[in-house]
C-alpha cells in the first residue's frame, strides 16, 4: 500500500472509524484498538500458530513446529510465551517421562476465528486480484 497519499492529505474525519465530523485525537482513540490487535497478534508466526489451534485443538510443541515449516523451536516458543501472555492460548504441563506440553487455544483465544477467516477471505481476494490466482 502506498502510505506517502495518506501521511500528505489533510486528516479526513470522515475516514475514521464510526465516521462523522470527529477530531483526529477522537480519530486516533478509535484506531487504539486497531493498534492493540496488530500488537498481538504482530510477527510472521503467531496468526499461523492460531490458526493450526482452531483447525486442531491442542498441540504438543514439536506437533506446531512440524505443522510450521521454517519456525526455529526458539522462535516457536517466544510466539506461545507471548500469546499465552495475551490469554490467545493456554500452555499445560503434564507430569510424565518426558514431560509433555500442550497447547489450546483459550475461549478468548477463539474469539479471533471470524476475524482470521475474514482476513483469510480478504488474503484469497488479493491473491486474486494482485497475481490472478
Amino acid at each position: 500500500m502506498d502510505t506517502s497519499t495518506l501521511q500528505d492529505t489533510k486528516h479526513d474525519t470522515s475516514q475514521c472509524p464510526g465516521g462523522g465530523a470527529i477530531k483526529h485525537k477522537e480519530c486516533a482513540q478509535h484506531l487504539l484498538p486497531i493498534k492493540d490487535t496488530l500488537e498481538v497478534l504482530s510477527g510472521k508466526w503467531k496468526i499461523i500458530i492460531i490458526m493450526a489451534l482452531l483447525h486442531g485443538n491442542k498441540r504438543r510443541f514439536k506437533e506446531l513446529q512440524r505443522e510450521l515449516p521454517g519456525i526455529t523451536g526458539k522462535v516457536l516458543s517466544k510466539e506461545l510465551k507471548d500469546l499465552e501472555q495475551n490469554n490467545i492460548l493456554t500452555r499445560s504441563v503434564y507430569d510424565t517421562a518426558p514431560i509433555t506440553v500442550e497447547y489450546q487455544l483459550t475461549a478468548y483465544g477463539y474469539t479471533l476465528r471470524d476475524a482470521l477467516f475474514a482476513l483469510h477471505k480478504w488474503g484469497s481476494e488479493h491473491r486474486r486480484v494482485i497475481m490472478g490466482k
